[in-house]
């Protein structure tokens, strides 16, 4: 068996990474997946949350939003909404996203869109957290 894998993660505008990884963990619709070389087949919808991958001592860190995973034995390709680096995120404009999705939250409106709302919230959340790993 193999010690890497191949790993593509795409957007709708580029591809973010192309790269032989060791290990990875995604967040799937049900919590998080962790992959290594040689792993069953399966496919998953992505939620909102923190992909890691490791490259020989390097661990990186991406913040992705929604999308399908492709886990194959020797290949792992995300297709994502959005997915960002540490160094591409905004953290004003993050931290600005979280506090208007935290109001909408705490509003008594019937026009309010909680799901949406909480998916705001989560998003600004990885984001931050993400952007912490610079």
């Amino acid at each position: 068996m193999a010690d890497t894998f191949q790993l593509e993660i795409v957007t709708p505008e580029k591809m973010v990474v192309r790269a032989a990884a060791e290990e990875m963990q995604i967040p799937g619709k049900d919590g998080y997946l962790g992959i290594l070389p040689g792993h069953a087949p399966l496919i998953t919808e992505l939620a909102v949350g923190e992909v890691t991958y490791r490259t020989g001592a390097e661990t990186h860190s991406l913040a992705v939003a929604w999308g399908f995973a492709e886990v194959l034995p020797e290949k792992v390709t995300i297709l994502a909404e959005t997915c960002e680096r540490p160094t591409e995120i905004d953290t004003a404009r993050a931290q600005e996203a979280k506090r208007r999705a935290e109001e909408l939250l705490k509003s008594a409106s019937p026009e309010t869109d909680y799901t949406r709302a909480i998916g705001a919230a989560q998003r600004a959340e990885t984001r931050l957290q993400v952007a912490e790993k610079k």
